[in-house]
């Protein structure tokens, strides 16, 4: 069996949290699944750590704004990456 250091296991739980997926994560990682919510449970007390929350309107409303800005950015990124598959699938058909 592998060990993972505390390091190692924390930047997984903050990765999983961040996708917002366990699954995403651990496909990621080429991890079990189970190794993720075993991690977050000892590192939280539980398997799904509370979020914190903006304590004010003003920190939400920036939150907000930064969240779509990056939404619409991965929607570009991800666009880009079909057409170069679609790009390199042609080119194997060749």
């Amino acid at each position: 069996m592998r060990q993972y250091t505390m390091e190692y296991k924390k930047q997984a739980v903050e990765l999983a949290k961040s996708l917002g997926s366990s699954t995403r994560a651990t496909e990621q990682l080429g991890l079990s699944e189970g190794h993720i919510y075993k991690w977050k449970k000892k590192l939280y007390g539980s398997a799904s750590p509370t979020l914190e929350q903006p304590s004010n309107p003003e920190t939400m409303e920036l939150e907000l704004k930064r969240l779509r800005q990056e939404i619409a950015e991965l929607k570009k990124v991800n666009e880009i990456l079909k057409g170069a598959a679609a790009f390199f699938s042609q080119s194997h058909l060749k």
